[in-house]
């Protein structure tokens, strides 16, 4: 079960046993109660002859991780959460052996197990309304389930399922798949594989759908969905299913219509076919995600959908489409071999993705959006940390609040740039070896995982569909060696700093650059390697390769050309196309017209080159490489002249430019006409651009009709308002005259002959007509009289009116997205900030609320953000914190977390009254237990906490007196053993007494060894009592079991009526109150001392009797072994005394009354004496202080901690 320290992979010991094939089988599902009933199957293959227990996942019962900091005390710091929250799940990381349910084989297993052959273990369970991982959609409405659109659908966050069903929760454990779920006549249920068979009952009531997956595939890439769907079969391609919800079926149609060639593309690029024979897209509601793969399915959020006519959604959907098919092969087909290889799956299917964009929408816009990836890894290293993508033999730790060693630590943030840095590195690998090679390697890869899928189980054969460290299969493919590669670029973080400037050398006719190398900073890398250096002269462009070796290197480079004073010549570019040039403004005496480093973005990096202002203006004007034009931009932006003001409006006025650097080259104009403003000459900065491409012929000054056509003019169009918005006056305010022609672009907007929608064109008018807002200039009365609509200015009153106008025109028209509501919340949101209006919260709160639309709902939520920052508001903020804690949609809830992150409402160790200890605290609880059931959620409230508290205890607590140590070299607060008080002082021999079924201690503790079991369930044929156990959870939903463990020959499978009879009975309504209060023969029954005249309680006589029929006819050799594990309330079934230690209430053999508690006085005179066994024990303790050492007690050694005793039920 160890974990290699030499390249921190899992070693063969980690599981000892593998899983040949897996049933799932739902058999209701309650739309009412949102819960459901069902059973899994596996069949294990033991890997060792002495295997006695075998581990599954299943996060609804004994999970550490319900409660990360379970002895924390008073700690509050993100050091010691980082330091339980990795522990806690590597607890139960089944890649390291572990486990919530660990099932203790009988003896009969036993025997078969050193036989080395496969036994089957059922587990049967039920799931009322989960917290996680299955999201019931029920609209509040009136109707049937059919009416309101009621339904379901699998969720998680990385490895999560099992949040919904019990198995081995990894990547690595693939099998085969056999899946069969029953639902109403009105519902579909859609799965992963082949739909095999759907069989209807006699009563045609209900139907169940049997999937089948030949391929082997792991637990984590399952997903279901079941409502009443609209089926649509792609007419392209017949193995292609659509699925969407009632009355969404044209805009299904017309969404889907590109699919095809996506399909197309991706096989034709890897010379493979699909790797599987069907393909299902569904689209459902209130989705985790807007897309989510999964094997032979992908889930996507019904906000995709639209019309044709929408122009701006179309390549969002698109993309998104294109990067679900291409998890098919790299994430869901071929999957990675462990947590230290998920940037190789992440990467390979980012890096498709890409390919698809350039195929689809052309390659300006591919280098772009390399160009945009490129600066949000460099932005985030820098904020942040370096990400390194295979931590496992990193030699420095990125100084982080979280732990990047497990996919459930690791900050959501964090886990989007890790994602966009991978497929960096692939696109690096790309240039490295050459696209056709790399390609070949890919090719190779899916082709022996194809051949791999179609053989049965044996021992190793399916490891091929595993992906790592790609070193091996490249050389073996290539004859390439890439681990220098891999060392530097995915085994350590960061990215390379270059700061470059130059001048030539007119006698001997060279160019001197001087490079420095910044690495010692955050987030950057020491480079060694080559660099690219690209020169366009007079004669052509000349590439020049250096070997970066040292922080500052000087290079000398002989110029091909001869300088030519004032004369015009064809100047041949890199793209072989030769134009005019005007060299007026170059230096007479050099050849050199520009300079680029590293255009073809070969290494992870940022540069800075110091360049003269004409170069850079020959760069924008002349180069084709629209990532070289926006640095061009940038970089002028630092010369506000004449000359750059006209190289930017050629720019922008040139239809050979790509719509994109047209974009930039205006907002880069729109900062230098705030420099230039008080030299400024001519009406405002791209005033009449816009209305030379937009404006009516016979008048100008009046914009013609919609007529979107042309997308590059679209795009500008959109986006030209918004940017003069911007333009301020010598007082700071905007232009009267721009403030105007905005004003007018509303009135005369026309979109009546225009066969694509204006709705994000309006929505952008909006938004500039708010850019224009400037602060207001209030005078400050004696009555403190807050800003009204009746003083405002005749400016801003204009303003307010159209906003009003089209708020209500949104109600009686709704746009697509409802894109106008969210543009016009933004607006008033700013009038308020800036003192126009007075500040009230409550039309955002009104928007803010359940049943709004999604955008709608994100944009009141951020609007009252801010409000919170500004103005201090306790009720605001105390609201926020409850839409964060109580919401039902998740993504709600995590958007939400990352708002309040970029725009805190309060500043680290600021003293502001909403720091208050009660926020910690709350803050505390939902990330140490209350988001236990989505760790995407919790790693979120760790990035808030941090954000507000940094990673040392909040200022706003109080110090406890004497019971912290700071530890100045590990720069770490820890509790000091020496000064424990007696609550916190438990003796070891303590903590094995009290361990008993259905306590507390049999979570297993967050800092305790892998080793250790959080439970077992001991089957033994020889016991002569059953035994209900129950675990206190603070998970409200509930989750049961019932454990089989049969012989291989055993050919029967648990019935599905007795699912039914007992679905009936947990869902129903009079049944919820039996969850919370057991009844009587569930604690207490009598039993025969012979395992063959064993009586059942009634609870599970009802299951067994039901289960009886239909059943096939059992061997009489074979013993089947049976318990019940369920989850019900804590203090149904514990009696706590007053010191808090629970008793256990052992059932009665003859008695069929339920357990008393313990008498009153017996309670307080046990108290008494515990309490002074205590303190003679702190005493003791104190006295062997220097033999124990200064070693925190909550990080105690694993020989201290007892292992839980093994649950013995037959």
């Amino acid at each position: 079960m160890s974990k290699s320290k030499k390249d921190g992979r899992l070693s063969d010991a980690a599981r000892p046993f593998r899983i040949a094939h897996q049933t799932l089988c739902i058999t209701g599902f309650n739309f009412e109660t949102e819960s459901m009933v069902g059973y899994v199957e596996m069949q294990v293959h033991p890997l060792r002859p002495d295997l006695k227990k075998v581990k599954f996942n299943s996060k609804h019962y004994n999970d550490p991780t319900l409660e990360i900091c379970q002895e924390d005390g008073k700690q509050r710091n993100l050091d010691f959460f980082e330091n339980c929250h990795y522990s806690a799940m590597t607890a139960v990381d089944s890649d390291h052996g572990n486990g919530e349910l660990a099932v203790k084989l009988p003896a009969e297993a036993l025997a078969i197990v050193q036989e080395m052959k496969m036994i089957r273990i059922c587990i049967e369970f039920s799931l009322e309304q989960p917290r996680g991982g299955v999201k019931f959609v029920v609209p509040d409405l009136d109707g049937t389930m059919l009416d309101r659109g009621a339904h379901l659908f699998t969720y998680g966050h990385e490895n999560s399922s099992r949040l919904w069903f019990p198995c081995v929760d990894s990547y690595t454990e693939l099998c085969t798949w056999k899946l069969e779920f029953s639902v109403d006549m009105y519902m579909t249920a859609v799965s992963c594989g082949d739909l095999i068979e759907t069989v209807y009952t006699a009563d045609l009531r209900k139907k169940t759908y049997h999937y089948y997956l030949s391929a082997p595939t792991a637990a984590p890439n399952i997903a279901l969905a079941v409502g009443p769907f609209e089926v649509f079969v792609d007419p392209y391609m017949h193995e292609v299913t659509h699925f969407c919800l009632p009355h969404l079926l044209p805009l299904l149609k017309q969404t889907t219509s590109q699919l095809h060639e996506a399909f197309e593309f991706y096989e034709e690029l890897l010379s493979c076919r699909y790797p599987y024979t069907c393909y299902k897209q569904v689209f459902v509601d209130m989705a985790f995600d807007e897309a989510m793969p999964y094997a032979t399915l992908t889930l996507f959020s019904t906000n995709l959908l639209h019309t044709k006519n929408i122009i701006d959604q179309i390549p969002i959907t698109r993309q998104h489409m294109a990067n679900g098919i291409a998890a098919q092969f790299f994430k869901c087909f071929i999957s990675m071999n462990s947590w230290y290889d998920c940037w190789l799956p992440k990467g390979i299917t980012g890096y498709l993705g890409g390919l698809y964009r350039r195929k689809a929408f052309g390659n300006n816009e591919y280098r772009h959006w390399v160009g945009q990836e490129l600066e949000a890894v460099r932005a985030y290293e820098n904020e942040v940390g370096p990400i390194v993508l295979d931590p496992s033999v990193s030699k420095e730790t990125p100084a982080l609040y979280f732990s990047i060693y497990h996919p459930h630590t690791i900050s959501p943030r964090y886990a989007d740039i890790y994602a966009r840095k991978a497929a960096l590195i692939i696109r690096m690998l790309e240039l490295r070896l050459g696209r056709e090679l790399l390609l070949q390697v890919l090719n190779k890869l899916l082709a022996v995982a194809t051949q791999v899928a179609q053989q049965k189980f044996y021992l190793g054969t399916w490891y091929n569909m595993l992906l790592s460290t790609p070193a091996k299969a490249i050389s073996t493919v290539t004859g390439k060696d890439i681990q220098p590669f891999i060392q530097e670029w995915v085994q350590q973080g960061g990215h390379a700093r270059f700061f470059g400037q130059f001048v030539f050398n007119r006698k001997r006719n060279i160019i001197e650059l001087e490079l420095k190398q910044e690495w010692t900073t955050k987030g950057a890398l020491r480079y060694v390697g080559p660099l690219t250096v690209v020169l366009q002269e007079l004669d052509g462009t000349f590439n020049h390769t250096f070997k970066i070796e040292e922080n500052k290197t000087k290079f000398e480079i002989t110029c091909h050309s001869k300088s030519r004073r004032h004369k015009k010549k064809k100047i041949p570019l890199c793209t072989g196309e030769e134009i005019d040039m005007d060299l007026g403004d170059t230096d007479a005496d050099s050849p050199v017209l520009w300079m680029r480093i590293d255009p073809e973005m070969f290494i992870l990096r940022s540069v800075q080159l110091e360049q003269p202002d004409f170069m850079w203006q020959y760069l924008l004007r002349y180069e084709r490489c629209v990532v070289s034009q926006c640095q061009a931009i940038t970089a002028l932006t630092n010369y506000p002249t004449p000359k750059t003001r006209l190289a930017l409006t050629d720019t922008i006025e040139s239809d050979q430019c790509f719509y994109r650097v047209r974009i930039a080259a205006a907002e880069g104009l729109v900062k230098v006409a705030n420099s230039m403003v008080g030299s400024w000459a001519g009406p405002p900065a791209m005033m009449t651009i816009f209305r030379k491409l937009f404006g009516s012929h016979s008048c100008p000054t009046i914009v013609r009709q919609n007529h979107f056509n042309n997308f590059q003019h679209y795009f500008l169009q959109k986006a030209i308002p918004g940017l003069m918005a911007g333009l301020r006056t010598v007082h700071g305010i905007c232009p009267p005259d721009v403030h105007g022609f905005i004003l007018d672009l509303f009135k005369y907007n026309d979109n009546s002959k225009n066969k694509y929608s204006d709705n994000y064109y309006r929505a952008a008018l909006i938004d500039a007509v708010a850019e224009t807002i400037t602060p207001a200039v209030t005078m400050v009365t004696v009555t403190g009289m807050c800003p009204s609509t009746d003083s405002l200015t005749p400016d801003t009153s204009l303003i307010l009116e159209e906003l009003t106008r089209y708020l209500n025109l949104e109600k009686l028209l709704p746009c697509y997205r409802l894109v106008i509501t969210v543009s016009c919340l933004k607006a008033i949101r700013k009038l308020q900030k800036f003192g126009h209006l007075p500040s009230d919260a409550a039309i955002f709160r009104s928007y803010a609320e359940q049943g709004n639309f999604l955008d709608v709902r994100l944009a009141a939520l951020e609007a009252l953000v801010d409000f919170t920052k500004v103005e201090g508001s306790f009720e605001i903020w105390q609201w926020l914190l409850e839409v964060i804690e109580e919401d039902p949609e998740p993504y709600i809830r995590h958007c939400l977390i990352q708002m309040i992150c970029k725009n805190p409402p309060f500043q680290r160790k600021e003293d502001s009254s909403l720091s208050t200890p009660a926020l910690v605290e709350k803050l505390w609880k939902l990330m140490n237990s209350g988001f236990s059931h989505d760790s995407r959620l919790r790693c979120d409230i760790a990035d808030l906490y941090f954000t507000l508290y940094g990673r040392t205890r909040p200022a706003c607590l109080p110090i406890p007196e004497s019971m912290m140590v700071l530890n100045l070299k590990e720069k770490r607060t820890k509790f000091n053993p020496c000064v424990m008080p007696d609550d916190f002082m438990e003796d070891d021999e303590d903590e094995d007494l009290n361990i008993s079924v259905g306590s507390n201690e049999h979570k297993r503790r967050a800092d305790s060894p892998l080793h250790s079991d959080p439970s077992e369930f001991n089957m033994r044929s020889s016991l002569d009592q059953n035994m209900t156990v129950s675990n206190a959870s603070q998970d409200d939903s509930q989750f049961k079991f019932k454990i089989r463990i049969n012989s291989p020959e055993m050919k029967s499978e648990p019935s599905k009526t007795s699912f039914a009879n007992e679905f009936a009975r947990f869902t129903s309504k009079d049944s919820l109150v039996l969850d919370q209060n057991p009844p009587a023969s569930l604690l207490d029954h009598p039993l025969d001392t012979s395992i063959h005249k064993r009586q059942e309680d009634d609870f599970v006589a009802r299951l067994s009797e039901d289960s009886s029929v239909g059943s096939p006819v059992l061997i009489q050799e074979e013993t089947v072994i049976e318990t019940v594990v369920e989850s019900m309330d804590y203090d149904s079934q514990m009696y706590a005394s007053a010191d808090n230690t629970p008793q256990v209430m052992t059932p009665s053999v003859h008695s069929s009354a339920p357990p008393t508690p313990l008498a009153e006085d017996g309670v307080h005179k046990a108290h008494k004496a515990k309490k002074k066994k205590k303190k003679n024990k702190h005493k003791k303790r104190h006295k062997h202080d220097k033999e124990r050492g200064d070693r925190p007690r909550d990080a105690l050694d694993s020989d201290s901690l007892a292992s839980p005793p093994d649950f013995e039920v037959i």
